[in-house]
């Protein structure tokens, strides 16, 4: 870490006084034009060149002149903690709405002073003329300022998140993940949701980088200082967190989701919808998985070398090809096979011929009516897992809302096998256009062979899916009503339950309902809080918990963006 200079009174005789950060950092800032510079900056040579070079005429003044100018500068309010000079009020707006323009686009911060205003300016100056952009031309868009400005904003916005917390007439829930960015830091993500002005708000608390290991006891350690360092007991008004199941996370022993629960034993603890459902689909018989090694092989042949590529491009442009690529296989990304999958099978025609040219034994299973089957239904039965998966990320996603379609898929498994026994494939696509195609409904001894190959994957999937999502537990029947309380059975809560009488009132209301179908199901239940506080209560245990680590996975990508070699170069501050 570089050292931090201190300010020294003496620099006023330069013209220079000093401008505090939100984090404690000085930094010299003109009062002669307002101008920060930077804290490495803070040294007498540096400030007598900065006079010399922009203010020649008042370099031999006097310190009794720099005093009277510090003091007109000051008592004029333009001696701002943002260190901007100038006191109208629109340009310091302006400087504000650029600089979250900037943060919220992932744009370096550069970009404000060497496009954003030469750009207005002259598009100012054409359409309102000279004088006009003169006006705009005082708007401080520089790097150490955007900087400054998104400094400001970040701390404003997670002090109205605190406060909303505090205020918060429900338990918040959190989730949070742990990842290395690609500078091999290890980053912490955290995200909560909570209630406030009866709207359920989601929204990014923190991201906190593990300087040393990355196990358990640190993540705790960090949360327990950010909550600490805000005065927010987190341990009496946290509801549930949601994870990932790395060992860091949920170990038995030493996880941190077993250490918060020592703290808070009532917290409930959720692992990551989309972590599951990845862990569930790595379930394939010895022949499927030797079909995704081959397309696999195939690709990597075509995709790995320059050449090749251009040659099967330039291929399925010639035979009027709906894609001209093939798509890289990653094991990290969950949605990888099926994308990859379907496209080769897409353009299976194209493969064939461009292994044959090129003399590859490969070829040979893209002529096998077999293979061929066989890589159909994997195409098929992916995309069918990656529309669920799909289904339940995003923001505002309920652990209803997941379970709900995980039921829905596992029970249209079921069908589905009853359908292939009986020959009937329509509800895999590419495999009944194959078979259709090729005229191989005539081929009995394909077609017996082809149902055991997809009925007994479908089997294990569906044991799988079943032990790693344990829905009947997840979802209760007596919690049917949260869903729509004016459709379901009174008797779904017991008659010794006191909210079956706040039920019932509930259900006579027929403005309520008009208010049901008119807003979303967290905004309908948090503005009854008041009027059925049982059911309310009971409700907003179910809605607010996270079922996924969608929104800490979205941020490890911004990470990616912003931390890049491009946006470093350009001088921003990360």
């Amino acid at each position: 870490m570089s050292k931090k200079r201190k300010y020294d009174e003496s620099y006023v005789k330069y013209g220079f006084c000093c401008m505090k950060e939100s984090d404690d950092v000085e930094k010299p800032q003109c009062f002669l034009c307002g101008k920060v510079l930077a804290n490495a900056s803070m040294k007498p040579a540096k400030l007598i060149e900065h006079l010399k070079s922009l203010h020649p005429e008042n370099a031999s003044k006097d310190l009794e002149f720099f005093t009277k100018k510090k003091a007109q500068f000051s008592k004029s309010g333009t001696l701002t903690k943002l260190g901007f000079g100038i006191p109208q009020k629109p340009l310091v707006e302006a400087s504000f709405r650029v600089a979250y323009r900037i943060a919220k686009s992932k744009k370096p911060h550069t970009i404000g002073e060497t496009l954003i205003k030469p750009f207005a300016l002259e598009m100012v100056e054409l359409v309102c003329g000279l004088e006009q952009r003169k006006k705009l031309e005082a708007i401080p868009l520089s790097n150490d300022v955007i900087q400054s400005r998104i400094v400001e904003i970040s701390c404003n916005i997670l002090k109205q998140i605190i406060n909303e917390l505090k205020a918060s007439p429900f338990p918040f829930c959190m989730q949070l993940d742990e990842t290395t960015d690609i500078s091999n830091c290890s980053q912490l993500l955290v995200f909560v949701r909570y209630v406030s002005a009866d709207t359920i708000k989601e929204e990014f608390l923190f991201c906190e980088p593990l300087l040393q290991t990355t196990k358990a006891v640190d993540v705790l350690a960090i949360l327990n200082i950010f909550f600490s360092k805000h005065d927010f007991d987190r341990k009496q008004k946290l509801h549930s967190l949601c994870t990932d199941g790395a060992p860091a996370m949920l170990g038995n022993k030493s996880g941190f989701a077993h250490l918060v629960k020592k703290e808070a034993p009532n917290v409930i603890v959720t692992h990551c919808f989309l972590h599951r459902h990845a862990l569930a689909t790595k379930t394939l018989p010895t022949s499927l998985i030797d079909v995704l090694s081959i397309v696999i092989k195939t690709v990597n042949f075509i995709r790995s070398r320059a050449l090749n590529h251009r040659i099967f491009k330039t291929l399925c442009q010639e035979m009027n090809a709906e894609h001209e690529v093939l798509l890289y296989h990653t094991e990290v990304r969950w949605l990888s096979r099926g994308q990859v999958l379907k496209r080769i099978f897409m353009l299976k025609k194209e493969v064939s011929l461009f292994l044959k040219k090129k003399d590859n034994s490969l070829f040979e299973y893209f002529n096998n009516k077999d293979f061929i089957c066989k890589l159909a239904y994997l195409a098929d039965i992916f995309n069918h897992m990656n529309d669920i998966n799909i289904s339940i990320q995003g923001p505002d996603t309920t652990i209803m809302d997941a379970t709900e379609k995980l039921q829905a898929f596992l029970s249209k498994m079921s069908v589905w096998k009853i359908r292939i026994q009986n020959g009937i494939y329509a509800n895999f696509q590419m495999l009944d256009e194959f078979i259709f195609e090729n005229g191989s409904r005539r081929d009995s001894l394909l077609l017996n062979n082809l149902k055991d190959e997809i009925c007994d994957p479908l089997e294990v999937l569906q044991v799988s899916f079943e032990k790693y999502f344990n829905l009947d537990e997840i979802t209760k029947i007596d919690e049917l009503w949260i869903r729509n309380p004016f459709l379901c059975d009174i008797d779904c809560i017991d008659d010794m339950d006191l909210a079956k009488d706040e039920l019932i009132d509930l259900k006579t209301k027929s403005l309520l309902k008009m208010d049901f179908d008119s807003k979303t199901l967290g905004e309908f239940w948090s503005s009854l809080r008041e009027a059925y506080p049982l059911l309310v209560k009971r409700a907003m245990a179910v809605i607010i918990p996270f079922a996924t680590v969608y929104l800490c996975e979205s941020g490890f990508s911004t990470l990616v963006t912003i931390k890049n070699k491009t946006w470093k170069s350009t001088g921003c501050r990360t």
